[in-house]
């Protein structure tokens, strides 16, 4: 095991561990799960992904199947000197990591998909009585057009982390903790954008929350490697991003 992965484990292991309080206490690890109930019950929402639900349902299948077909076994004799007899399981997940992370780099980079996510964002905003957030002239000129990042960023850093899935359990678990972190705040960029929030204002909030936005990260990257569904989990956790910000807001101006 290298130098370098050996004291990104220990760094993680130490990070998660001061901060397991704060992800528990925050409970945003669970807006992923209410952004799933609350699509299946607001038909209003549905949509931006009926609209394309052929194209992002293509999209992942090919992409997933690909790797399968591509890279599993590879994966597998490579994983089978560290992770012995659960190599097989090992290499499924980190090729359903590699997909998901594929598919939604490719899903950010499309501009209809960017629109159809600030569709659903703003749209959920609304339903939740957070409509004073788009009363903004600007902020409706740039409503359906989702200021969220370009997926280029965690793609990179993706690739960085993967040999960490070559520690059996406790490497694949701190992939999946690494991603969240860096993967939670990206599910704000609209609110921030709606904020007006910039640079330090936007990191001095995600600090103070870090638990949070931890939590929401690991949970939305979870749901997302699920087979075959990933674009569908990715505009849940878009909802449910937009759900978090809504109660976020209510509880700003009860203060």
């Amino acid at each position: 095991m290298s130098t370098h992965i050996k004291a990104a484990l220990a760094d993680e292991a130490s990070r998660l561990q001061s901060s397991a309080h704060q992800i528990a206490k925050s409970g945003a690890y669970l807006y992923p799960l209410k952004g799933i109930v609350y699509l299946l019950t607001h038909r209003n929402l549905w949509s931006p992904l009926v609209a394309r639900a052929w194209q992002t349902l293509t999209l992942g299948a090919g992409i997933t199947v690909l790797l399968f077909a591509t890279t599993y076994i590879p994966q597998v004799a490579l994983l089978a000197f560290t992770s012995g007899p659960l190599a097989p399981v090992s290499a499924a997940l980190l090729v359903l990591s590699e997909s998901s992370t594929l598919t939604n780099f490719f899903l950010t980079k499309s501009n209809a998909s960017r629109v159809a996510l600030g569709e659903v964002f703003d749209d959920t905003l609304l339903a939740r009585g957070s409509g004073h957030l788009l009363d903004d002239r600007e902020a409706k000129r740039d409503g359906k057009r989702m200021k969220i990042p370009s997926f280029s960023v965690p793609l990179v850093r993706s690739l960085v982390y993967l040999p960490l899935n070559f520690v059996p359990v406790v490497g694949t678990i701190s992939y999946i903790v690494l991603q969240g972190r860096k993967i939670g705040p990206f599910a704000h960029a609209r609110y921030f954008h709606l904020k007006g929030w910039r640079g330090d204002e936007v990191r001095e909030w995600v600090e103070a929350h870090r638990g949070g936005y931890t939590g929401f990260g690991i949970a939305a990257f979870v749901l997302e490697m699920v087979p075959f569904a990933s674009t569908i989990f990715t505009f849940t956790n878009t909802i449910g991003a937009a759900m978090w910000a809504s109660d976020i807001e209510r509880e700003l101006s009860s203060r």
